[in-house]
């Protein structure tokens, strides 16, 4: 596993982040934000990122920075998962990677418009396509890594790093690849989606505090707080790992994806595609309800995304019947890279026997009727989670995780 986001670019780092619920939300750095209105100023940011140990300067100098992040999450995901060891033993052609983005390289499309108005048409980068195309993570990836097997993106928007790791997991059961990277990325800290973001209500407003503006699932949530970053999974057939004397997280026991087909933006009313969703990730699982130890939602801190969640929550498993947390208050919201990273803090947590508290929740929501870790991290009883991602165009994703072997006495 490896990650690269707001809450640490190293595993050990990201997982005290979560359990302490310290939130990364803060002024804007990356760009002059005072050309914004004061609510669109402050978002999360991967802070003192450096992509020198995995691009050169000018390798750096061609990628945008959601394929920067992506690039360090997916290479540290494969340090963790043996390297060299892992390619040397493995075909290329049996390799593969899908990685999901929702937007692509947008700091390079707007500061190149930029160029194109102020400066003419000469002035305009002639790497800018390769730059601001979603799938260009995915393609440094692969082409870092001389790996020849399937090479997919998949843009649906929030649920994009859920979707990739899901089909990445599919790639493998359907024998079309062996080792397969998957995850999601997005940097899209900038002027123009602020703007956009804000201007259509998503954004978080509470320019008081904004350590405690995202407040997943709290009676006085408003918005969210856009973030940056990327995770990526290293996933492989079980047997292959075994063989080689991997270390294995975990398991992806189940998977599904639908549509609300009801609106571009806004969920279904009272979580019924997102209830259908977990539904079928549970049945892919071979599963009930009753043997999830607990959830971890898309839990954005918008209303109408919180209220259709814990619906779909309460359709499934019952009133109150299973701990609900959301990482979002510490990280913000990657978009593409959400699902990703909180498929990590899963698996960390199915480790531990810990599920970290969903930061800024003060108070409960009487209207949610769903248990929502708050105050402080909850150990919780061995057994699979679910991770669920819902996005922009009805796209919505869950996936069933499973414990890795118990360490060998």
């Amino acid at each position: 596993m490896g990650v690269t986001c707001p809450a640490g670019t190293d595993l050990d780092t990201y997982w005290a982040t979560l359990k302490e619920g310290r939130s990364a939300a803060g002024p804007i750095t990356r760009f002059d934000a005072t050309i914004l209105p004061e609510p669109f100023r402050f978002a999360c940011e991967v802070p003192d990122f450096d992509v020198s140990p995995y691009l050169d300067f000018k390798e750096a100098r061609h990628a945008d920075r959601a394929t920067q992040l992506g690039l360090a999450a997916a290479m540290d995901a494969l340090a963790d998962a043996g390297g060299d060891a892992l390619t040397g033993a493995t075909d290329p052609a049996r390799c593969g990677v899908y990685v999901g983005s929702g937007v692509g390289g947008l700091m390079t499309l707007e500061r190149e418009d930029r160029n194109l108005f102020e400066k003419g048409s000469s002035r305009v980068s002639p790497y800018l396509v390769p730059m601001m195309m979603a799938n260009a993570t995915a393609g440094t990836v692969g082409l870092k890594l001389g790996w020849t097997g399937p090479n997919l993106c998949v843009t649906t928007a929030c649920a994009a790093g859920t979707h990739a790791i899901g089909e990445g997991a599919l790639m493998i059961r359907y024998g079309a690849a062996d080792v397969v990277l998957a995850g999601g990325t997005e940097a899209c800290n900038t002027p123009l989606a602020m703007s956009a973001f804000g201007r259509m209500g998503a954004l978080s407003s509470r320019v008081d505090d904004p350590t405690r503006a995202s407040r997943p699932f709290d009676p006085d949530r408003d918005g969210f707080v856009m973030g940056e970053g990327s995770g990526i999974l290293l996933l492989e057939e079980w047997d292959h790992a075994v063989a080689r004397g991997a270390r294995i997280w975990g398991e992806i026991l189940g998977y599904a994806r639908n549509s609300d087909a009801f609106h571009i933006t806004a969920p279904a009313p009272g979580g019924g595609g997102a209830a259908a969703c977990m539904q079928l990730a549970l049945a892919d699982a071979g599963l009930e309800p009753g043997d999830i130890a607990h959830v971890n939602a898309h839990g954005t801190s918008t209303p109408l995304n919180d209220a259709s969640e814990a619906s779909a929550i309460v359709k499934v498993f019952g009133e109150r019947s299973v701990p609900v947390t959301s990482g979002k208050g510490v990280t913000g919201h990657l978009v593409a890279g959400a699902g990703a990273i909180e498929a990590v803090a899963v698996l960390l947590s199915l480790r531990d026997g810990v599920v970290p508290h969903t930061a800024n929740h003060e108070r409960e929501d009487p209207d949610l009727g769903i248990d929502v870790v708050s105050g402080a991290p909850r150990e919780v009883a061995p057994g699979p989670a679910v991770s669920n991602s819902f996005g922009f165009g009805g796209h919505n994703a869950s996936v069933v995780l499973g414990p890795g072997p118990a360490p060998a006495t």
